[in-house]
């Protein structure tokens, strides 16, 4: 699937910030549209830059005397979507698209065997693709020199 076409069944038109807005705003338009980072966009529309989460997170450590004092209880999210590893990649995938989040956690019963993200998921799907596409160069290459 070409970008483009992909673009056009993703069914929302693209969040932008501009430069001289406030990283407040910036946070707000994150949190509202469940998204991880906003193109910052002049007012005609070109694109000067990118800002994102960890864009975010680094300028609050480097600025804010409120993260010294702020409990980790006060801002985690307490209802947590979970895995199990018995379970596989694309119920994970489908998990992660259903609740709109990118990590995972991995638990039996109630403690944490460990973390998958989208990335984790990308990551073993590209290396996936390119085992079979080594695999069917192999197989190609085999019948041609069967042929001959």
């Amino acid at each position: 699937m070409k970008i483009r076409d992909f673009l056009k069944t993703k069914g929302r038109p693209v969040i932008t910030i501009g430069p001289d807005e406030t990283i407040v705003a910036v946070i707000k338009k994150l949190v509202d549209n469940n998204i991880g980072a906003l193109p910052v966009c002049g007012d005609d529309g070109k694109l000067l830059g990118i800002v994102s989460e960890r864009d975010i997170l680094k300028e609050c450590l480097n600025r804010s005397d409120a993260i010294n004092i702020t409990r980790v209880k006060d801002v985690m999210s307490q209802y947590v979507a979970v895995i199990t590893p018995d379970k596989d990649l694309d119920y994970a995938t489908s998990v992660m698209k259903q609740k709109g989040i990118r990590h995972l956690p991995v638990v039996v019963g109630l403690k944490i065997e460990g973390m998958i993200s989208m990335r984790d998921i990308v990551n073993i799907r590209l290396q996936e693709v390119e085992a079979e596409i080594r695999y069917v160069g192999l197989l190609q290459r085999s019948t041609h020199r069967r042929l001959l």
